[in-house]
């Protein structure tokens, strides 16, 4: 396989995940806590206290229903950090 090759094949492998990655509406703490590269505990607290705009989904385990954050919320994280303390 040439260099031109595996570029190519590189270039549409990245290209298929940019495009994946658009397309996702609502992150579970877990998933939230590895993109923003803290724990699942700080950020499950965070959603908790009100400095994530979360919202409870209705699946989970037993009784407890398990947070659910929104793109658009992670991108307001990124953006301008936490939300103030309440």
């Amino acid at each position: 396989m040439s260099i031109e090759e595996r570029l190519g094949r590189i270039e549409s492998l990245l290209l298929a995940f940019m495009q994946q990655s658009e397309g996702r509406c609502w992150y579970s703490v877990e998933e939230f806590a590895h993109i923003v590269g803290r724990s699942s505990f700080t950020c499950r607290q965070w959603c908790r206290l009100g400095r994530i705009a979360a919202q409870k989904k209705a699946s989970g385990r037993g009784a407890h229903k398990s947070w659910a954050i929104s793109h658009e919320e992670l991108l307001r994280y990124q953006r301008d950090g936490l939300r103030p303390a309440q």
